[in-house]
């Protein structure tokens, strides 16, 4: 794995590889003194002589070269020279056109998230308890942290805009209406209507001297208390049987009557304005101004009470249930294909699509950035990144140089002696 450098560490690694290049240039220069100065003496330092020669026009040629991308060499503004500082918005320019056509290409990127498995690997991931845990962890602080930002008048503002775009300014009747209506016609009242009559028949069977007691009030005053028993008694025992009638029979009289008066109103709902009047009354009464208010408040402390106290609980039912459910979408991940595959495509249709509609922008990234920075800071990051490779050129020049010298001349001197 390799180990990222300092600016400080690159800078004295290119000063040495800049003290060797240049100690070998001088090197060459002493060997070729030496060499000239004794070749009438010694006729073998004519070889000699050619291989410093050779080496050190090398390193002259390679240091020109490489010092003219960084600087003007030795202060000189010789034309094509300085070229880093000089040209830094075309290099700028020039190399987000290069990132932009070779590596922000919708093709590529495409490619390269088919060939990932992210889902597969994604899914891997959650079904550990590891990975869900870590999961749960970065939600609930990711919920603290909102709740922490979050203004609560504002929330409950929020929430009684909506409740009341959403419930209060829409008419209740025509909705409500066309809700019943429905109940109605597929007769999932008709449980409720039986459920009122067996309570009805089982109130009046046992309360006879309620009954009794009711017509014995209402008789006049000159009849006597024998017959208001006796009337009592019938109209108990009638009232009864009626009750019964009507709990035996599904066709009865006061069902279809009920049924009628139901499906009247799911009309008068949708259609009479003053049933619709009528239930918005009866809605402003319900939600008026105050009790909205209280609503919203209500239901947003509540709301961020629970889920507080939940997710500051390791144990608490939501957040199992929450691990549970990651886990469970981990294993679809890595056990269902078709899922798989979907959410491959997703990500892949995605990233097409930001690389598509972005990668203009993205690529401009680099070349504003390029134009922001100073000529000389500029040539300065680059040459320490490159700097001291590019010295490798100057040694190897030296050496190629000191090679090619060398052979130059043993060549002319076998051919012409």
């Amino acid at each position: 794995m390799s180990i990222a450098l300092t600016d400080t560490e690159r800078a004295a690694g290119l000063r040495r590889m800049k003290t060797v290049a240049t100690g070998l240039l001088a090197i060459m220069a002493v060997i070729f003194l030496i060499a000239f100065a004794f070749q009438e003496q010694y006729p073998w330092l004519q070889y000699v002589r050619a291989a410093a020669e050779g080496g050190m026009v090398g390193a002259l040629a390679d240091w020109f070269a490489v010092t003219a991308l960084f600087k003007y060499p030795m202060g000189l503004k010789i034309p094509h020279t300085a070229i880093i500082p000089r040209k830094k918005d075309q290099i700028g320019t020039s190399l987000g056109q290069f990132v932009e056509e070779n590596f922000l290409s919708e093709s590529v990127v495409q490619q390269k998230l088919s060939s990932l498995g992210l889902a597969q690997r994604a899914g891997a991931w959650l079904s550990r308890p590891e990975g869900a845990d870590r999961v749960a962890v970065e939600g609930a602080a990711l919920i603290r942290g909102a709740f922490t930002v979050l203004d609560d008048d504002a929330v409950q503002k929020v929430i009684e805009s909506m409740v009341r775009k959403h419930v209060v300014d829409p008419p209740w009747g025509p909705p409500v209406g066309r809700m019943a209506e429905r109940v109605f016609e597929e007769g999932h009242h008709h449980r409720l209507v039986d459920l009122l009559v067996d309570r009805a028949a089982e109130w009046v069977d046992g309360n006879y001297d309620v009954v009794s007691s009711v017509v014995s009030q209402r008789s006049p005053t000159w009849v006597p208390h024998f017959v208001d028993g006796l009337v009592g008694d019938k109209v108990y025992v009638e009232f009864l049987k009626f009750v019964r009638a009507v709990q035996a029979d599904p066709q009865h009289d006061v069902r279809l009557s009920i049924d009628k008066y139901l499906k009247d109103l799911a009309q008068d709902l949708q259609h009479d304005p003053v049933i619709i009047a009528k239930a918005e009354e009866i809605k402003a009464g319900i939600l008026d101004d105050p009790r909205l208010h209280d609503v919203a408040a209500r239901a947003w402390s509540t709301i961020k009470t629970a889920l507080l106290e939940a997710v500051n609980d390791p144990d608490s039912e939501l957040t199992r249930n929450f691990k549970a459910a990651v886990r469970d979408f981990g294993r679809r991940l890595t056990t269902d294909e078709d899922l798989a595959r979907k959410i491959n495509t997703w990500i892949s249709d995605g990233a097409g699509y930001l690389v598509r509609t972005y990668r203009s922008d993205i690529a401009g990234i680099i070349s504003e950035t390029v134009e922001r920075w100073d000529a000389e800071e500029t040539s300065r990051k680059i040459e320490l990144q490159v700097g001291k490779d590019l010295q490798f050129i100057r040694i190897n020049g030296t050496v190629v140089g000191a090679l090619a010298g060398l052979g130059i001349f043993s060549l002319a001197h076998a051919l012409f002696g």
